[in-house]
């Protein structure tokens, strides 16, 4: 890293960064800029080889460059981007600079804008950059997840539990891995799952200090974009950091909804013991809520106009997809644990890799605990179901929990790595099954680890 001027270190002090089980628990705080400056000054390194993985790759997945789909979003964000974060975007690119790694502003709106600008604009404008396009251009390849929120008499203590885990391609996810802390001088402080320079949470896991905790799985074939609206990562920033309560998050996340990254967003408040579901289409809204239940999340869609008129092929009722096999059996599991969730039943929910299409504990694709990369994909004929590729090397990337009392301590756990704690090796993987082979370099093993309170 290079010298730092008497102003940058003092902006550096007020941060810090602890590595702990594969995660990097980073603090920052101050002015928008300070945050920004902070965040990429002690992840320069992290950002830096993300950056190499994700331009390999964003190629070999999309046959379009890194640096196409950042200067796209350039062109559609930029302008939407308020103030405040662009100063802590600033930061960010000043901090990544004085670390050794030069980069801009443009840079960073780009890197943050990677998930809905390939997953969600993209498949629908493909065609008009570059004429005709294969049928699965619609496919869209972006995160999915596992998640429950629980509260009243579906808990041990009658008070709300939360937990989430990230599904991805394993050479994104392994950049999953920064709980970073932020106090900013505006808002609320809050602690988030990320990535390296994101201003957003991305994979959304969130406890606040406000009694909020907020998560999301992502609406499975969702197809809808609107290239004059407010990108997600910002909207859901700006809920995250300025909500007092369910309603408020709801109404900030709304503002100028661009169906970017659309999903089925778990809350719990722990001033009223209240949690909700909100389903987010681009035409369709949805929110339930309760005193007394559970919520979960499984990328199927419970609303069926956003299902039925937004979504592409869901699988809702279809047990050999992913969606409806988890929707199975987080009923199965609710029912049977209803008034014990606590946090550490959240764990093991999680973890969970009972397979209700072939009925035995099988780890594969359809698993609470998603396991793609040993599953041969006997059964997934829908050419159009996401990842279905026997033996993909993707699946469960991570496992987050907290109960009420660690909402309001500002702390949760988490375990880097499958929520069931079963490692990746990836030069086995690839021994295995060579046809992976183009990603070696750049897809990592990611060896068992513990759950971690981040207090």
């Amino acid at each position: 890293m290079g010298g730092l001027t008497d102003r940058q270190q003092a902006t550096i002090d007020k941060a810090s960064r602890v590595d702990v089980a594969g995660w990097h628990h980073v603090k920052v705080a101050g002015t928008p800029y300070e945050c920004g400056f902070q965040e990429g000054y002690l992840l320069a390194d992290e950002y830096a080889d993300a950056l190499r993985v994700y331009d390999y790759m964003t190629l070999q997945t999309y046959g379009m460059s890194y640096q196409w789909f950042c200067e796209q979003a350039v062109r559609l964000h930029k302008d939407r981007i308020p103030e405040r974060i662009m100063d802590e975007l600033r930061g960010m690119a000043d901090g990544l600079t004085a670390a050794g790694v030069p980069s801009t502003v443009d840079d960073l709106i780009g890197w943050n804008a990677y998930y809905e600008v390939t997953g969600y604009w993209w498949p629908l404008n493909a065609a008009k950059v570059v004429g005709a396009m294969p049928e699965n251009i619609m496919t869209h390849k972006t995160s999915h997840c596992s998640a429950i929120v629980a509260t009243g008499g579906a808990t041990a203590d009658g008070r709300p539990v939360i937990a989430h885990e990230s599904f991805d391609e394993f050479w994104a996810g392994q950049y999953f891995n920064v709980c970073l802390d932020v106090t900013p001088d505006e808002g609320h402080r809050f602690v988030m799952q990320t990535v390296p320079c994101y201003v957003d949470s991305m994979t959304d896991y969130y406890v606040t200090d406000a009694g909020l905790a907020v998560t999301e799985t992502t609406l499975a074939g969702f197809s809808g974009y609107d290239d004059s609206g407010v990108p997600e990562y910002v909207r859901v920033r700006n809920a995250v950091q300025f909500a007092d309560s369910i309603d408020d998050f709801v109404r900030l996340i709304d503002e100028g909804n661009n169906g970017g990254y659309a999903n089925a967003w778990l809350i719990a408040d722990t001033k009223t013991g209240e949690v909700a579901r909100y389903e987010q289409g681009l035409k369709f809204q949805s929110l339930d809520r309760t005193h007394d239940g559970c919520f979960f999340g499984c990328n199927a869609v419970f609303d069926p106009r956003i299902r039925n008129l937004e979504c592409k092929d869901n699988g809702f009722n279809d047990p050999r997809q992913q969606t409806g096999a988890r929707r199975q059996r987080w009923m199965e599991l609710i029912e049977r644990h209803s008034g014990s969730i606590d946090v550490e039943l959240a764990k093991k929910m999680l973890a969970d890799t009972y397979d209700v299409y072939t009925g035995y504990d099988n780890p594969s694709s359809r698993t609470i605990c998603s396991h793609y990369d040993v599953d041969p994909q006997y059964w997934a004929d829908d050419p159009a179901a996401v990842w279905n590729v026997p033996f993909y090397p993707a699946g469960s990337c991570d496992g987050k929990a907290a109960g009420a009392d660690d909402i309001e301590a500002m702390r949760f756990w988490g375990r880097y790595g499958r929520a069931d704690g079963v490692e990746f090796d990836a030069d086995e993987f690839f021994e295995h099954h060579p046809l992976w082979r183009w990603q070696e370099g750049y897809t990592k093993s990611r060896p068992s680890q513990p759950w971690t309170l981040f207090e």
